[in-house]
C-alpha cells in the first residue's frame, strides 16, 4: 500500500526491528538540527535524617567524611561557604573518592545516552544536607559538568532546613 510513497522518500527508515530508544536515536540522528541531545543531570545534596530522594538515580553517602558540624566556628557555615568546603574537600580519601565516583559514573552516562536516557539524579547525602553532601555535590558537579553533551545543575534539598 505503501510503495508509490516509499519510491518517492528520501529517507526510507525501517524499524522492524527497533525498540523505542533505538527508533528514538535513530531519529534524533537523522532530524535533528543540532546533534544528539545533551544528558541532563541533576546532582543533589540531602540529609539523610530527611530520608533518600525518591527520584535519585544513583546514592553517594559522603558522612564518611568528618563533620563540620563538630567545628564550633564551620558549625553555622554551609558546604556552599569556601572554609567548610575547604575542610570537607581537603579531609583524607575525599578527593580521590570524588575522582573515581565521576569515572564510575562515565559508562554510565554513556549507556544513559545509548537509550535515549536524557535526565538523571545523583544524590549526595550526609546527616543534616548541610556540610558534606552540599560541598561534594558542588565538587561533583564542577567535574561532571567538563564531560560534551553533559549539562548539570545543582540542587541542595535540605540546606537550611534545620
Amino acid at each position: 500500500m505503501l510503495k508509490e510513497l516509499r519510491d518517492s522518500s528520501d529517507v526510507v527508515l525501517d524499524t522492524s526491528t527497533y525498540n523505542v530508544h533505538a527508533l528514538a536515536t535513530a531519529i534524533t540522528e537523522l532530524f535533528s538540527e543540532t546533534g544528539p541531545v545533551a544528558l541532563r543531570l541533576n546532582v543533589m545534596s540531602f540529609g539523610f535524617k530527611y530520608g533518600l530522594p525518591v527520584d535519585s538515580n544513583y546514592v553517594a553517602d559522603v558522612r564518611f567524611i568528618p563533620n563540620p558540624h563538630w567545628v564550633p566556628q564551620l558549625r553555622p557555615h554551609t558546604g556552599l561557604d569556601k572554609d567548610v568546603s575547604d575542610y570537607v574537600l581537603e579531609a583524607e580519601g575525599v578527593k580521590n573518592f570524588v575522582d573515581r565516583y565521576v569515572l564510575a559514573l562515565e559508562p554510565v552516562l554513556d549507556g544513559y545516552r545509548r537509550e535515549n536516557k536524557h535526565y538523571a539524579t545523583i544524590a549526595v547525602g550526609c546527616t543534616g544536607g548541610k556540610h558534606r553532601s552540599v560541598a561534594v555535590a558542588v565538587e561533583l558537579s564542577k567535574k561532571l559538568a567538563q564531560y560534551p553533551r553533559v549539562t548539570v545543575t545543582t540542587t541542595h534539598r535540605d540546606l537550611g532546613r534545620e
